[in-house]
């Protein structure tokens, strides 16, 4: 089975809006777990606009199923995980600017760069996940740098598949048989959601992970936090 891990961005988001501390994120962290998700995503930016570094060190003795910090390998996240030795760090190549993550990495042109970060936090027994497009090219580098695993970025998926264009899975298919065919684990996320993920998991062989947030708490406004993600862990078995 798909492990589902609920991203809590928006959740910060909508608690720094007001300045207090409302919602909390490491209760919202706490209860998604107890409501069956097997996972919590952050991703803490430089400005820390939603989640903070404080929240990342306040959720580590939180969170009992999979943790994982996502971002940019910039020396204030290097410190951050390394401090925090989350079960795996995902990194993902956005500027300090952008509103949300918008591509992957070359994982060829960043190749020493990304192998001297891995290889750090691989010694500290952290999980390494790369953020790639579903490029075939880029999947053999990201086996080159030395990932544990990929997450493929579905933003061209979840947009083609909204439109009725089943075709857009396949290079995210073939991505995948070539990731498990070099021995990387297969993650996957990006404006997934209950309307597309169904059809994603069932075409996208040994997937073991999705990350999910924007979506997932937009829908849990109208159906509740608990039942959504019930709703996504049927859809994922």
């Amino acid at each position: 089975m798909t492990k589902l891990s609920v991203n809590i961005n928006k959740i910060a988001t909508l608690r720094n809006s007001r300045g207090g501390d409302v919602p909390n994120v490491v209760q919202f962290a706490k209860d998604v777990q107890r409501f069956g998700a097997e996972g919590v995503t952050i991703h803490p930016r430089p400005d820390e606009r939603h989640i903070r570094y404080q929240d990342a060190r306040d959720l580590k003795s939180e969170v009992y199923t999979e943790y994982n910090i996502e971002g940019n390998p910039v020396e204030s996240f290097v410190n951050l995980v390394l401090e925090v030795k989350p079960t795996q760090v995902t990194l993902v190549p956005d500027a300090v600017d952008a509103i949300t993550s918008n591509a992957g990495w070359d994982t060829i042109k960043h190749k020493d760069f990304l192998s001297v970060v891995i290889k750090e936090f691989q010694a500290n027994g952290i999980r390494t996940s790369v953020f790639v497009d579903p490029v075939l090219k880029q999947i053999e580098g990201a086996k080159a740098v030395g990932a544990d695993r990929i997450e493929l970025y579905t933003e061209s998926y979840a947009h083609q598949y909204g439109l009725g264009n089943m075709d857009a899975i396949k290079p995210f298919n073939e991505s995948a048989k070539l990731a498990a065919n070099l021995g990387l684990g297969i993650n996957a996320g990006h404006d997934l959601s209950l309307d597309n993920i169904k059809f994603f998991k069932d075409n996208i062989p040994n997937l073991l992970e999705v990350s999910i947030g924007h979506a997932l708490i937009a829908e849990s406004l109208y159906l509740g936090i608990e039942n959504v993600i019930q709703m996504y862990l049927h859809k994922l078995k």
